[in-house]
This record gives C-alpha cells, structure tokens and sequence, in this order.
C-alpha cells in the first residue's frame, strides 16, 4: 500500500529516522528490563537459577512469538502504524507494573504478560515500516536494517547501563519505571514527527480506524495477558506451548511454500534456510541474559584496568551494555564494507555473512572457555569485553540480517506474517538457550558459592557452546551450493517478473 514510487531519498531518511526514534525508546525499555530481570529473579525472589532461566526463557518465546499475531493485526486489522503505536503504549503499562515492586510472583507473571504483548504488537510492524520506506530497492536493505539495528543498540546501551546503576542506589523499583518513562517519551516523539509517516504503512492505515476491530483487538489483548500468565507460572505448560509454536511455524512455512507461486520458491526455501540458521545463532544468544550475566556476577572481577591503572566498573548487569557498544563501534564498518565492494562489483551473499558470523560466535565461546578453565580466581573483565566483541559482530553478520533475509526473499503479500514467524523461530530457540544455560545451573543462594566451583561449570559449558558454533559453521559451509543456486534462481524469478512488466 506505501507508495513508493514519490519516495525521494530525502523522504525515505526521514520516514526512516521516525521509526528509528520510537524504535530507539522501545529498545531502552526492553534492555533496560532485560539487564536486571534476571538479578530481580534470583536476588529480589530469591528463585533458583534454574527456576529462573526457564522462566525468562519461556518469557523469551512468548516474546518472540507475540509478533506474528502482532503482525497479522497490523496486516489486516488496525494497520503497521497504529499496531506499532498501541504496543509502545502496552509496554510503558507493563514496565510500570513491574516498576511497584511487590516483591510477589504473581505481579511479576502480570508484568511480563503486559510486556510480551506490547512487544508482540510493536516488534513485527516497526521492522515491516522500514522494509515498506525500502520496498524496491535490495541495494539499500541490508544497509538500512543494519543501520536500524545500531540506532536501536543506542537506547539498549544506555538502559544496560543506567537501570544496574540505578538499582545498586534506589532499589529495584525506580529503574522498571524509567523503562516506562522511556516509552513515552518515544510516544511524545513521534506524535511530533508522525506525518513524515503519512504515506507509510500497512492497507488499513489509510483507511478510517473501525472501533469495532478496536474493540476486539482490546479483548483479544487481555485474554492474551491471562494465558501468558498461565504459561509463566506453568514450566510444562510453557514448554508445550513452545513447542506447539515451533510445529505451527513449521506447517505455516509448509503451506505458505505450497501455495506460492513457482518463481517465489527459490526465494522461500533460501529464506526459511537462513531463518534457520539465524534460530541457532539465538541459542547462543540467549546466554548473555542468562549463563553469561551470572557467570559475570560469581566470577567476573567488576573493575577494569590498564597497566595496573584502574579505569571503571562494570556490574553483573551492566556488562551486557558491551554488546550494543561493539554493535555501534561495528555496524559503520560493516556498512561501508559492504559499499565498497557493492563500488567494485562483488555482493557478499547473506549466507557468506552467516559463516563468518557464526566463526565469531565460535571464538567468542572459545574465549570464555579458555579463560574460565585457565582461572582459579575472578576472571579480568577484559575476558568479557573482547569475547563480548565477537559475538555482537557475529550478531551484526547475523541476527541484524535476518529481517533483512524476510525483506529480500519473501513476498510482499505475506512479509508482516513472515516477519512474526521469523521472531517467533527465535523466541523456540531463545527457549532452547536457557535450557542449554542451565546446564550451569548453580544450586544455593546467590553469594554462597566459591569461584573454584563455579568456574569449572561455566567452563563445561562454554566449552560445549564453543564445539557447537564450530559445527554450525561446517555445516553451513556445506550448504552454500544450494544457497547460492536458489538466490541465482529468485533473481532470475524477479528479472523475469521486471521484463514481463516493463
């Protein structure tokens, strides 16, 4: 429905940077969240780490899933911009609620819920705003979802980085709050700017809003609210679901490729293979908000020096701030690597990209493994800061492409739905990930374990994570013939498609 046709390239930065804007502020949210809710768990609830790694990786999965209801009502419902805007709304909500602190299990199901809905309204359509500004135009995707994932890491880097320090001096409640002060901020931001939007979106956006699908999306919304509430307090229950999401995406992505037409095929089978990839990248993902934040708690030292100089500190929490800053201090260069060689000829496939990020994330494993095995006191925190760097660039070669794998290779007509069954194969796999993290599981309250016993348990499974990403990378190797036959085949589908129009 966006016209892209009287897109000039001035109007196309400034939709562009609008998006950005309201993305930025519900970044800071939902990592100013994630870099304490686990702490919250084990230090304000007292839970175990295995409770609390299946808890925050079921919540991980409702999270990831709630995009593709999410982008069906932007679709067909309420339109991509309103969707977008009433999900900022019901994060802020939720944000709010687990700002009262009530130090009871149920409030923070409540909380969780509320905050699994607004991102499932806002993630799905803020991403398929920016493929429509770029609708037409494959040189620029990739550049453009790449620069949208560093914009957004300015908002997480700064929450990751203030709500830790806030709740080291006010308490745990003050910075769930500024998570939803954040929020709408990004509302008031956009109400400034949102005609820049105007010609953007999804089919009902331009038509006048129906209060009756309102109406409905709002009962929707609180039934979705108490069955995610069942789901966290239930671990069976949130591991069928789980697992009935997984086999739905499956049939989901059967029928959509049954149903395709010949020539989108090729361009199907390659997106649903790196889709796949892109779900076991997040397994590795997921231990930087669980295994990797208590491994920095128990036996990363908090002080970082140079030649004995000390410079700063750094919490438990706070060090998950080091992945947006390698993707800031990356994403430029990545960005103007790929201009030179696109000036010289040469386009790096996506599924190249892949490899090389998934060699990054091996040596980020690989980093962590030597480093605990080789301890028997605290570890450096410069340990954290260069393994951290590998992995958030193998994050850039792969999770920040992943949007741009749907932009590029699937249909139009079904982009916001392959949107949300894209964050729902991540959310599978981010479930997959706490349960790999509690293979490190410690039992007993937190503060009375030695380093001595938990090093070697972290090293078991960083050791384990490390083969893994190796095994990863060969087999994707492997299947770069098939990768590349099926993108000559797309382009050759779409230049047939271009001559029969033009």
């Amino acid at each position: 429905m966006t016209d892209t046709s009287s897109f000039t390239h001035r109007s196309r930065v400034q939709s562009f940077a609008v998006v950005l804007a309201i993305e930025l502020w519900e970044r800071f949210g939902y990592y100013g969240m994630q870099g304490i809710l686990l702490l919250y768990m084990v230090q304000r609830l007292n839970l175990a780490d295995a409770q609390a790694n299946v808890l925050l990786g079921t919540l991980s999965a409702v999270i990831y899933a709630a995009p593709a209801i999410g982008g069906w009502v932007g679709d067909a419902v309420l339109g991509s911009r309103r969707t977008m805007l009433l999900g900022a709304a019901v994060l802020a909500l939720g944000y709010g609620v687990l700002g009262l602190d009530s130090g009871g299990q149920l409030t923070l199901f409540v909380a969780l819920a509320i905050v699994a809905l607004g991102n499932g309204l806002f993630k799905a359509n803020s991403a398929n705003l920016v493929r429509r500004i770029y609708e037409g135009d494959n040189a620029q995707i990739d550049v453009a979802f790449t620069y949208y994932y560093m914009s957004i890491n300015i908002g997480s880097m700064v929450s990751l980085l203030l709500t830790p320090w806030l709740q080291a001096r006010l308490g745990w409640g003050p910075p769930f709050g500024v998570c939803a002060a954040g929020l709408v901020f990004g509302l008031a931001s956009y109400g400034f700017f949102r005609k820049r939007l105007s010609t953007v979106g999804s089919a009902p956006d331009f038509s006048p809003l129906v209060w009756g699908r309102l109406v409905a999306v709002l009962a929707g919304m609180g039934v979705f609210v108490a069955v995610v509430v069942s789901i966290l307090g239930s671990p069976m229950l949130g591991r069928i679901c789980v697992w009935v999401a997984a086999i739905a995406v499956v049939v989901a992505w059967v029928l959509l490729y049954r149903r395709a037409a010949p020539q989108n095929r090729p361009g199907l089978r390659l997106a649903y293979l790196l889709i796949v990839q892109t779900m076991v990248y997040f397994v590795f993902y997921q231990q930087m908000v669980t295994s990797l934040t208590l491994f920095a708690l128990r036996d990363v030292r908090s002080e970082f020096t140079l030649f004995g100089v000390p410079l700063f500190s750094l919490s438990a929490g706070q060090f998950q701030a080091l992945n947006p800053v390698w993707i800031m201090l990356a994403s430029p260069l990545l960005s103007w690597g790929y201009g030179q060689l696109e000036k010289r000829g040469y386009y790096l496939p996506v599924a190249e990209k892949f490899i090389a990020g998934f060699s990054l994330v091996a040596l980020s494993f690989l980093i962590w493994w030597w480093s605990a095995a080789q301890s028997v006191a605290p570890i450096s925190p410069w340990v954290m800061f260069w393994a951290y760097g590998a992995l958030s660039v193998g994050e850039l070669l792969i999770s920040a492409l992943g949007l741009a794998v749907v932009a590029r290779y699937v249909p139009l007509n079904i982009g916001a739905f392959m949107m949300g069954s894209y964050c729902v194969s991540n959310g599978v796999a981010m479930y997959l990930g706490s349960m790999v993290a509690n293979m490190a599981a410690v039992s007993g309250a937190v503060g009375g374990e030695t380093v001595a016993a938990t090093l070697p348990v972290y090293a078991s499974l960083f050791r384990s994570l490390f083969f893994l990403a190796v095994g990863c990378t060969v087999v994707f190797v492997v299947c770069l013939p098939f990768t590349r036959r099926w993108d000559a085949q797309h382009h050759a589908a779409l230049g047939i498609k271009a001559s029969a129009k033009g």
